[in-house]
């Protein structure tokens, strides 16, 4: 074992030392958190491009597109904790201004965008599910590489835990609000530093939207419909989020309420998308099996 570590997965026998979360470039703290938050940008808007391009559509267009989504993304992902941190931030005005602080939420982000794609579809006069479903594995891959972020915070983890992925954090570099009762009740002390343990909820996100990404892929080849790939994204990613949201320790809540509100939107969301798809899907059989017998 590594004396004196910041992070570590006692399991698996890693450890690192030296933990940064920003580096400084003339004398300005910039953090990672938002370099990787780019580069899953990057990359997902890469990937669109590149389906784009497959598919007979306009890279061009796309191009257009991201720089709206971008913006209104991270507005949206803004305003979504914002606005579950009411509490807090009507106290605080001007810290709702204050990125630098931390605070975005991605489903906030998701809902920006899907937005930005209705008005940029209708205005463009393109189809918004042919466009839904294109840049759709491209959002996944940019949650994929996005989660990393949390990790370098040392934020988006899940209660105690012993199972083979356990995680060990230094205390001093984990918010006090993220130390839930159980967690702190099993703190683990090593070489005189203490660490809490937790389950690497940020890595459990990841990976599942990695499968995800990978079945989208692959099925976006026997879709019968467009649209397709744009509900089997909320109910996959919904199915995982709901799961996940229940080990987090850093929930928003529902107003007076103790519901978090991305687990009851992830549950909401899969089960409409499900139901939507199973309709679509059976109307679309009915319509070959139709066009078959007049044939």
């Amino acid at each position: 074992m590594t004396a004196g570590f910041d992070i570590g997965f006692p399991r698996l026998g890693i450890y690192i030392e030296h933990l940064k979360n920003h580096f400084s470039v003339f004398g300005i703290d910039i953090a990672f958190y938002g370099c990787i938050l780019g580069l899953g940008i990057l990359c997902g808007a890469l990937l669109a491009f590149g389906l784009a391009k497959k598919s007979g559509q306009s890279v061009d267009m796309y191009m257009d597109f991201c720089l709206y989504a971008v913006i209104f993304a991270v507005i949206g992902a803004r305003l979504y904790y914002v606005a579950f941190q009411w509490d807090y931030y009507r106290e605080n005005l001007l810290e709702i201004f204050n990125l630098r602080a931390g605070g975005l939420a991605i489903y906030g982000g998701v809902i920006g965008a899907v937005l930005t794609l209705a008005v940029f579809a209708k205005v463009r006069k393109q189809s918004f599910f042919r466009m839904a479903d294109t840049a759709i594995p491209g959002l996944l891959l940019g949650q994929v590489i996005g989660r990393w972020g949390n990790f370098v915070n040392c934020e988006v983890f899940g209660r105690y835990t012993e199972g083979p992925l356990a995680m060990q954090i230094r205390k001093e570099l984990v918010r006090a609000s993220d130390i839930t009762s159980d967690i702190a009740a099993n703190l683990k002390v090593i070489d005189g530093v203490e660490y809490v343990q937790v389950t690497p909820t940020f890595l459990y996100e990841g990976l599942w939207n990695l499968g995800v990404l990978l079945f989208l892929l692959w099925y976006r080849r026997h879709r019968k419909f467009e649209g397709e790939l744009f509900l089997l994204y909320f109910v996959g990613y919904g199915i995982g989020r709901a799961w996940i949201e229940g080990i987090r320790t850093d929930q928003l809540y529902l107003w007076n309420t103790t519901i978090p509100v991305s687990q009851a939107l992830s549950l909401v969301l899969a089960l409409a998308a499900g139901i939507l798809w199973a309709v679509l899907r059976f109307r679309k059989r009915k319509e070959q099996e139709s066009e078959e017998v007049d044939e």
